[in-house]
């Protein structure tokens, strides 16, 4: 029984996939990750079909990832996904990652909650269902944490939400405010650095032609805070760590 509440997923890293490094990235790897989540949990009734019968759906709340490295061209990768608890709004999942020779590689943590889909407000989980799948397996990263608001100290670079930016319920694609935060930062960063651990945190719904503008700034040493606002109000906030 054990096994069977952890998914496996095997995926290989393509060239088209990988960045100018010739290695997958941040975003690449939050791809893997959303697609491990939804194949889990359709497969045990809670999916996007299960949830849109019943007029709601999941929303990615928070995302925490940490990668001590990042794999090449042709690497085979095997990800687990589990769930590590479930309350009436939110519910925890992780996700290790493996390479082929059976070493883990990178770990994440995330927050997820289900919304009614008329109102867009929080719809309650059925907590008995998820729980039947709860699992003690660790995962041996922190939980994602208050991210220092940095929205009014650092300027804005102006963003308008465009096309290729929506998903599936019209809004600002998870992936797509990881693929925009993270270009906030000059290319010399990913020449000379990686990202040891990058956190989001998704507040509100970006929609079709909103103005955003985009607030980045170091807090320490090789540690940023960044916002995306709309009318002067952060909609998400990230934090990323270089090493």
């Amino acid at each position: 029984m054990e096994k069977s509440k952890t998914g496996e997923f095997h995926f290989v890293t393509e060239s088209y996939l990988l960045d100018f490094r010739g290695r997958i990235s941040i975003p690449m790897i939050g791809t893997y990750l959303l697609h491990a989540a939804s194949i889990h949990a359709a497969q045990r009734g809670f999916g996007f079909s299960d949830m849109n019968s019943s007029h709601t759906a999941w929303v990615l709340s928070r995302l925490a990832i940490e990668m001590d490295e990042y794999p090449g061209i042709s690497e085979k990768i095997t990800l687990y996904t589990w769930i590590e608890e479930a309350g009436r709004l939110f519910t925890s999942r992780c996700f290790e990652l493996v390479n082929a020779a059976g070493r883990p590689f990178g770990f994440a943590r995330s927050v997820w909650a289900a919304i009614d889909m008329e109102t867009r407000r929080p719809a309650p989980l059925d907590v008995d269902a998820l729980n039947a799948y709860k699992t003690d397996r660790p995962c041996p990263i922190e939980k994602p944490g208050k991210i220092t608001p940095v929205e009014n100290e650092a300027p804005g670079e102006p963003y308008e939400v465009k096309y290729s930016d929506l998903d599936v319920n019209g809004h600002l694609n998870s992936i797509k405010y990881m693929e925009r935060l993270l270009d906030r930062f000059a290319i010399e960063m990913y020449k000379e650095k990686a990202v040891s651990r990058f956190e989001i945190a998704y507040l509100s719904e970006g929609k079709y032609g909103m103005p955003l503008t985009f607030h980045t700034m170091e807090t320490s040493p090789g540690k940023y805070s960044q916002a995306v606002c709309h009318e002067g109000k952060a909609i998400c906030r990230a934090a990323t760590t270089w090493q």
